[in-house]
């Protein structure tokens, strides 16, 4: 396993994961060295479907920007646009769940697609290039002081540290995606004869437990398979803002 991501090692953290049984560290001393100096990521969440006629054009405009320093991207294609003709492929019940949850604490009247929600804090509707592009920078200078996260070596567990809870406490969401692009054609529906283009596919989502502020260690999915990567997520329960993010890649 290798890490990428923002996996900055921390004196405090360490100590009470030794403590706790285990140390963890990261998987590449240079991931560690490359990481040390940028700030915590901007988690930029894009729900789309396969057979949402205005979704290809946004998720182009997502690709554009999900490969920037200091940015998780994240695809989850939901399932709601199937009764126009075509299954999305990559579509679970779950992420169009998570994006209601979203709905519900951004305060929004309903769920649409295309939308890109960011750091869990705000929605940029249908991807819109510059307002994408001004809610990230925005966002990047709105850091504060996140609890930690550290990957064990071995690539089974992760740590995450002390840190102020949000209000209604935290929980840490494990979310398994393919990196990079994946191209999908359309055989029936409103894009029928197109190719879709997907960035960074998430496979699966899976709760690892909460976060009350102090220093935990917790069980990575052991669905990772080859190819593959988790971006592990310390969100609030109550307004779903995300407090940090790092990812684990597989090789």
């Amino acid at each position: 396993m290798r890490t990428r991501g923002w996996i900055i090692p921390a004196a405090a953290l360490a100590a009470a994961l030794v403590a706790a049984g285990s140390a963890a560290q990261p998987s590449s001393a240079r991931a560690a060295r490359d990481t040390a100096t940028r700030p915590e990521p901007v988690v930029i969440e894009l729900f789309t479907a396969q057979g949402c006629a205005g979704c290809p054009e946004a998720n182009a405009r997502f690709e554009s920007v999900a490969t920037e320093p200091g940015v998780i991207a994240l695809t989850y294609a939901v399932d709601y646009w199937d009764y126009l003709g075509w299954e999305d492929t990559f579509a679970r019940p779950e992420f169009a769940q998570r994006q209601r949850d979203y709905r519900r604490s951004l305060r929004l009247r309903d769920v649409s697609t295309p939308q890109v929600v960011i750091d869990g804090r705000r929605e940029v509707a249908g991807a819109q290039t510059p307002a994408l592009q001004s809610a990230i920078d925005e966002e990047a200078a709105r850091r504060g002081f996140p609890p930690e996260i550290e990957f064990r070596a071995s690539g089974d567990r992760v740590g995450v540290g002390s840190g102020r809870p949000p209000s209604g406490g935290a929980e840490v969401v494990a979310v398994t995606y393919t990196p990079g692009p994946q191209e999908v054609e359309i055989a029936s529906g409103d894009n029928r004869g197109r190719t879709v283009r997907h960035m960074n596919v998430v496979r699966s989502l899976e709760t690892l437990g909460d976060w009350t502020g102090r220093p935990v260690l917790y069980a990575l999915p052991d669905t990772l398979g080859p190819g593959q990567a988790v971006a592990v997520l310390v969100q609030s329960k109550q307004d779903r803002r995300i407090l940090n993010g790092a990812v684990l890649t597989s090789d």
